[in-house]
């Protein structure tokens, strides 16, 4: 059995990681954002910036596979 990594297919381990792992990575980096608004005692707004230019390619990200289950590709 030849391509596979305890029973799954490199396909497999691929979807699993850039779905699952890639989404806790995510939320992590939210974490960190928040940490850092915290900690710079950035306030309502300054927060509300920080969270929408630093997060804003992570909505990309699940804008794209929002799209992609819609449309079924």
């Amino acid at each position: 059995m030849q391509g596979t990594v305890f029973g799954f297919t490199e396909q497999e381990v691929a979807d699993f990681g850039l779905t699952f792992l890639l989404g806790a990575f995510m939320l992590y980096m939210l974490f960190i954002i928040g940490e850092l608004a915290w900690k710079s005692k950035a306030g309502k707004m300054g927060t509300f910036m920080l969270f929408f230019v630093l997060a804003f390619g992570m909505l990309g990200f699940v804008a794209k596979a929002v799209i992609k289950k819609m449309w079924g590709i």
